[in-house]
């Protein structure tokens, strides 16, 4: 069984990375955290929790995204917090419900850089599975 603690991050995919970002801070108050070129993503703070915003030309092959499935659906993913995070039982448990997890790896999180697991729900959008962190406020480059 999975046990999530709470969502860890929402990643939307965004034509005005700018614009979207002055109205996450200034309208919501959400707070900047970091710009990573190599993605073109832009990470803000909301609570415990990341939003992160995507200029959707800056969407790369490496999550299988192309910038026109951008105009149709906004969401990249949602990143679920697990705890505890076991990451053998919870392979076991995917593996038992028929779910094909991707790649296994760091990456960065509301609470720092940690292991996570992605893998697509029934109607193919993109679950991340995030395990503990390492509490760096900032990404590590290429996480």
């Amino acid at each position: 069984m999975v046990s999530v603690r709470g969502i860890d991050h929402v990643v939307l995919r965004v034509r005005d990375l700018e614009a979207m970002g002055r109205f996450y801070c200034d309208v919501l108050g959400a707070q900047y955290v970091a710009y990573r070129s190599e993605f073109g993503m832009t990470h803000l703070r909301v609570g415990a929790s990341l939003i992160d915003l995507v200029a959707v030309k800056g969407l790369s092959d490496r999550s299988g995204a192309r910038p026109e499935a951008g105009l149709a659906r906004n969401l990249d993913h949602l990143c679920l917090r697990v705890e505890p995070f076991d990451q053998e039982k919870i392979l076991a448990h995917l593996k038992f419900h028929r779910v094909e997890p991707g790649e296994i790896r760091q990456r960065f999180g509301a609470e720092g850089n940690g292991v996570s697991i992605y893998l697509k729900d029934p109607e193919g959008n993109t679950v991340e599975l995030k395990g503990p962190s390492d509490g760096s406020a900032v990404p590590l480059a290429g996480t």
